[in-house]
């Protein structure tokens, strides 16, 4: 039996990261992720709290935008926009769920393709179904890295899962 370590994997994949961060500031390119989160989901804030971390780690800057619960459609779509047009940021991910009185769809159309880190801009969906290059969601594209990484070891073969405290 094969057992997928996906820790293992993670920190070859962040390794592998950090050399390319460490590149691009080389060539004056400074990486900046930008988070957009609306509310106080718990979930989300642990979400948010790691990629703040996973940033740092890595050596790409990163900027937290906390709204309101009660923050509109409007102010929503502003912050996008004002994220969009800074040439300094880099990539932008508005954390899910947010309040039910936004619309979520309308919030990733406006995202700009080149900086939606999620994939879930209608073009780069477009993009991953034409199978072009695009950002592809990041827990789909995590278990295929596994499923590369491990391509000998499961191909025809029976695959169980379980969940290991």
């Amino acid at each position: 039996m094969v057992i997928i370590d996906g820790k293992a994997l993670a920190n070859s994949v962040r390794e592998s990261l950090k050399s390319e961060v460490a590149e691009l500031k080389e060539k004056g390119i400074i990486p900046k992720f930008a988070v957009i989160l609306v509310g106080n989901d718990k979930a989300s804030l642990t979400y948010v709290k790691s990629k703040n971390k996973a940033c740092r780690e890595l050596g790409i800057e990163y900027e937290e935008n906390l709204l309101a619960e009660n923050t509109t459609q409007e102010e929503l779509l502003e912050l996008i926009d004002k994220l969009n047009d800074r040439k300094d940021i880099s990539g932008i991910l508005l954390q899910s769920p947010i309040p039910s009185h936004l619309d979520i769809n309308e919030a990733f159309k406006r995202i700009s393709p080149a900086k939606d880190v999620d994939g879930f801009n209608p073009v780069n969906v477009g993009k991953l179904c034409l199978n072009q290059d695009t950002f592809v969601s990041c827990t789909p594209y995590g278990i295929m890295r596994m499923f590369e990484a491990y391509r000998n070891s499961y191909r025809w073969k029976k695959c169980s899962c379980y969940w290991k405290k």
